[in-house]
């Protein structure tokens, strides 16, 4: 499984999520980070949403991006956690 946060150089909101994912340990998943200055339809598409999150969950040959809820800027990383697992299959 592989989270994508689209994100900005700057983002204080974005640097904030991104810190918090990195000390999730009880779920397994490769971060990768987008930064939507390096792509014009990444920067028209979230210019004035990041941080977005998606789920990238490969099936197959065919690989599917689910966009998540944002999680609130106060969320803890255990409420962070809590809210990923609904969109994790058992890990």
């Amino acid at each position: 499984m592989r989270l994508i946060l689209y994100s900005k150089p700057g983002c204080h909101l974005c640097e904030g999520l991104q810190e918090k994912l990195e000390k999730i340990e009880n779920l397994t998943f490769e971060l990768e980070i987008r930064d939507i200055n390096t792509r014009e339809d990444w920067f028209l598409a979230y210019q004035y949403e990041i941080p977005v999150l998606y789920l990238s969950n490969p099936q197959g040959e065919d690989v599917r991006e689910q966009p998540l809820p944002r999680p609130s800027p106060r969320a803890s990383v255990q409420q962070l956690e809590q809210m990923l697992r609904k969109y994790f299959p058992n890990d």
